[in-house]
């Protein structure tokens, strides 16, 4: 299957609010992708359209070959992670666990039960007394045990601190590995994009601005600056994504195929922050984006 996700056209309206609109995607098997915008630009609504819990209002949506949800064969192949890590207060690690059984018909159990006694979690405990972090964690393990072919995961380490930010990611890794699983990641923290994702999807005021393989955007992004110039006057080949002037200064973020030659330009590489701000400036028409993003270390 060369593609977990295809989309074309895809929207959602809330009455008179679009909430995602004419969204086109491929997003091919294989690969731990960043889904990344401000708030209200369509993440959730995108997740939660793949995984049949919205219907689309235009245009159309495939998850592994099929459409969402459209039977247990098809929810047994997605795993997906709600924000916020949504567990059940009230019931036991071990009743989560027979639960993940009743309702998946690949559950792996023992992927289950090794998962908690790695993470040194008692069975008897309740949910509710969990910390935020292990809280993730079993949601994660819940997610993992029924063996998808695809997860989902709707900013799960938002709320948690570093260390446990850290620890979910290098768990979740561990996992893509080892199960060859395709994983669909929404965060707004960049640092954890950048360590874990090799493909990279910047969604803003719910369109798609930019999509593609982290190495290839990066390779194909250069930040010009030289002389106060008029970007139009800039030869074909190369298109523009955001530009800063001063009196005697021009900066422009610019996506090319080719080498940029012009001696009157200083040509830099950008690193993955930079690129998900720009293009999110360009779009909410705003020369700053970082309020909307937290790059955290």
């Amino acid at each position: 299957m060369s593609a977990v996700i295809e989309t074309s056209g895809l929207g959602k309206r809330y009455r008179r609010k679009w909430a995602l609109t004419d969204c086109s995607l491929s997003i091919p098997a294989g690969h731990v992708v960043g889904l990344v915008g401000p708030n209200g630009a369509g993440k959730t609504t995108l997740l939660n359209l793949a995984v049949g819990l919205l219907a689309p209002t235009a245009g159309t949506i495939e998850v592994l070959g099929g459409a969402p949800a459209a039977g247990r064969a098809e929810l047994a192949a997605v795993g997906f992670l709600a924000q916020d890590s949504p567990v059940y207060a009230g019931l036991s690690i071990a009743d989560h666990l027979k639960l993940g059984a009743h309702l998946n018909p690949s559950w792996d159990a023992e992927l289950g039960l090794s998962r908690i006694g790695r993470l040194d979690l008692d069975l008897r405990q309740k949910a509710g007394t969990l910390s935020g972090g292990q809280r993730a964690q079993l949601a994660l393990t819940l997610a993992l045990g029924k063996r998808p072919e695809l997860l989902l995961l709707d900013e799960p380490v938002a709320s948690l601190d570093p260390l446990a930010r850290r620890e979910f990611l290098q768990d979740l890794m561990e996992a893509t590995a080892e199960q060859d699983l395709s994983v669909v990641l929404s965060s707004h923290l960049i640092a954890d994009l950048e360590r874990v994702c090799d493909y990279l999807i910047v969604l803003v005021g719910s369109r798609v601005r930019v999509a593609g393989p982290v190495e290839d955007l990066l390779a194909t992004h250069r930040l010009l600056s030289g002389p106060r110039r008029d970007p139009a006057t800039l030869p074909d080949g190369l298109e523009v994504v955001s530009a800063s002037h001063t009196d005697v200064q021009t900066t422009l973020l610019v996506r090319t195929v080719g080498s940029v030659l012009d001696p009157a330009w200083t040509v830099s590489e950008l690193g993955l922050e930079d690129l998900v701000l720009a293009y999110m400036s360009q779009a909410a028409g705003r020369g700053d984006s970082r309020r909307h993003l937290e790059v955290q270390k």
